[in-house]
This record gives structure tokens, sequence and C-alpha cells, in this order.
């Protein structure tokens, strides 16, 4: 509160030397500034005033569309706090599925079943699971702060019937066998010790791609992870970059384990031979110059080149696997298809076959919660439970004392 000689004003009332009273405020970003020496009056219009800008800035609310909405909140709400490589990205989430669906509605005529409409069209065009969740997860996001911001009473994104709602996530692990049989098929690829690396470290298909050899401490048998490398489409323009790790935790150090040591020292002496065997044509420079692992043409290895060469090596050993199976007159081991990740998930579970410690698991694989660490842990768990539980046998003692000699 402001005074003048006669005592209390009221608030945002103020007299200035020339003895004019002046009245200021805002009101959801509208600015009101009046004058006048009767402050009587300047209080009547003063309250005039606000109950007119608290008017247009409703009427405003009541108007604005989803579209307008969430520009507004991302640009003020996720852009000062995200990489900027995820901006894109999550922008494109949002106006690819709830933003071409009802970003022309109005936010306060929006409900609950124009939500579920929206998910049930994705879900008949095929939409990946994880894009349904992700855009959901935006727009329920989006819309609990036009809540926050008075715009809606209640957030219409709950409660909505999903098709990921009690599905079971089916992870990729490799057995044991698959993993040796994968590892023999690689033994002249280009790629082998980059594929033991991730067999021995967990590391993201990003991190892997980010890894340099300023990061690879020889002297204390360790690797540093510090960055990772990130590949986005900006209006079909394709950009590279080193970015920093998925989360705070994601930055780790991972000790040598197994070969790692001997893969690393092979993997130096086959990126030098290459970059004296292609001088100027070797196609990582700059910040991509010190790569670790690298194609044949010396660029930076993305997720689309590990994708591939991954489909190329289980494609391979199945063809070799349904010659051997004809030429043995038996019935064929299919090699399930895998991806990257597939490394990260199977290094996990050798973790804990090897009874490691969860939270030291989780400090190896950057894992932000324990509880991501723990759902694999699971897996391992249930696996091993399963083959206990085989090895009761039968109701029948006799039976089973036959099946154990």
């Amino acid at each position: 509160m402001a005074k003048d000689l006669n005592g209390k004003l009221g608030k945002g009332i103020r007299q200035r030397k020339d003895g004019r009273y002046e009245a200021r405020a805002s009101v959801n970003g509208i600015n009101i500034n009046l004058y006048n020496y009767d402050l009587k009056q300047l209080k009547r219009d003063f309250e005039t005033a606000k109950e007119q800008a608290q008017k247009n800035a409703d009427t405003k609310r009541q108007n604005v569309t989803l579209n307008e909405w969430f520009d507004e909140w991302f640009t003020k709400y996720k852009v000062p706090y995200i990489k900027s490589t995820s901006v894109f990205p999550m922008k494109s989430k949002f106006q690819n599925t709830f933003g071409t669906q009802i970003g022309d509605m109005k936010v306060v005529d929006i409900r609950n079943i124009d939500i579920q409409d929206v998910i049930n069209k994705l879900q008949e065009s095929g939409r990946a699971t994880s894009s349904m969740r992700d855009a959901l997860g935006r727009v329920r996001e989006c819309l609990e702060s036009a809540k926050h911001n008075r715009i809606i009473d209640v957030n219409p994104c709950f409660e909505i019937n999903v098709p990921w709602e009690n599905k079971q996530v089916l992870r990729r692990f490799l057995t044991h066998e698959e993993q040796d049989t994968y590892l023999r098929e690689v033994e002249h690829n280009w790629y082998k010790e980059m594929f033991y690396i991730m067999f021995l470290t967990g590391m993201r298909i990003g991190e892997v791609g980010g890894l340099k050899w300023s990061d690879v401490d020889f002297k204390n048998k360790c690797i540093n992870i510090n960055r990772s490398l990130s590949c986005n489409y900006e209006k079909g323009v394709k950009k590279i970059l080193l970015t920093t790790p998925k989360t705070h935790n994601s930055y780790r150090k991972i000790p040598f384990i197994g070969e790692a040591e001997e893969m690393l020292l092979s993997q130096k002496r086959k990126v030098d031979k290459l970059k004296k065997e292609l001088g100027k044509r070797f196609r990582s420079e700059g910040e991509f110059e010190d790569l670790v692992f690298v194609t044949t043409m010396g660029s930076p290895v993305l997720r689309y080149h590990a994708e591939k060469e991954v489909k190329k090596v289980v494609e391979a050993i199945n063809k070799r696997e349904a010659f051997d199976s004809v030429r043995e007159q038996r019935e064929p081991k299919i090699f399930e298809d895998m991806y990257p990740h597939a490394f990260r998930h199977t290094f996990c579970s050798r973790c804990f076959e090897r009874e490691m410690n969860p939270k030291v698991v989780q400090g190896l694989m950057g894992h932000q919660h324990l509880s991501t660490t723990m759902d694999i842990y699971t897996h391992v768990t249930d696996d091993k439970n399963d083959e206990e539980i085989a090895k009761f046998g039968s109701a029948r003692i006799a039976e089973t004392a036959e099946i154990n000699d």
C-alpha cells in the first residue's frame, strides 16, 4: 500500500509529486495505468478498468484453441528446460496426433470423448504404442496447465481407455547361446568391436555413437559417458549433433569388463588405419573427428546404421541355420529379430545373473530410477524361478526319479 499525507490510498494507487494520483495494475497480462487529481473518481475508474480487463482476458481464454494454447504452454513451460534437440520431436508428436485431429477446437470445448476419439483413430491407423502414449502424455500435461491457469475447470485427458494399459512390455534379451551365436557371426564384421562393447557395457546406442577416445581411460581401465550422438530431421533437414546424455544419471563411469580393453585397442588400430587409407575422404571431422566408432567411410555411427547392421547379422544367422537344419535333418532354431537396445537389456540381465547389487547395476546402466533396473531384474528372477520349479517333476516319485537318473 502506498500513502499520501492523509493516510492509505489503496492497493496499486500512489500520489505523484505533481499532486496527481496514479493507479497501476496488471490483469492477466493487460496493463492498466490511470491518472487523476480526484482520488474518488480515480478509484471508480480503476475498478471499472480492472473489471473490463478481466472480462477481456476471460473472453480471450474462452476462444483459445488447443493449438494456440499448446504453442504458448510449450514455449513458456517446456522450451527453457529441455534439450534443444528435444524441441522439434516433442512438438511434432503433438502436431501429428492431437494437433491434427482436434487442434482447431477451443480448449474450453474439448471433452473426454474427444480425447478418446483421437486415441481410437490413432490405434486404427496403426500408430505405434509408444507414439500414442507420448502424445497423450504431452496433451494431458498441456491441458493440466490450462486448468492451473483457469482456462478450464477439468482436464479431459484422464480416465481414457488406452490400448497399452495392462499390456505386458516385452524386452528382447539374448540367451547365452544366442549371444555366443551372434558374436561368432560378427567375427569378421566391421562393427565387431562395437558389438562386443555394447554387450560388455550396456551403453545406449546414442552413447556408443557419441563415445570419443578422450572418454576412454586406459590408465584407470574405464569408459566415461559424457555425451550422446543425436540425429533428427527438422523440416526435412538432417541434423547430427553431439548432445548431453539422456539424464544426469547417464553421466557415469563404466569399468573395463571382459574383453572391453582388448576390443577398444583393436578398434583404435582399425580407425587409425582407416584414417590413413581414406585421408581427406574420412567423413568425421570437427567435433566428430575423435569418435571411437565410425562407419567404413569414417562417418558417425547413427541409430540407423546400427539397426541396419543388426538386422543383417540376424538374417545371416537364420540363413546359416536354415542350411544347417536341412543338412542335419532337424527343425531350424529361429534367431528372433532384435534391435540395438537388446544389447543393453542383455548386459543388464547378465549383471543380475552374476548376482550384482541392483544399485550397482543401476549405476552401470545410468538408469534414473531404480524401478527401471528392477523391471529387468524381475525378468531374470522369473526365468530362474521357472528353471527351479521345473525341477519338481511329476507327482509320481518313481517317474521323477527316472527323469533325474
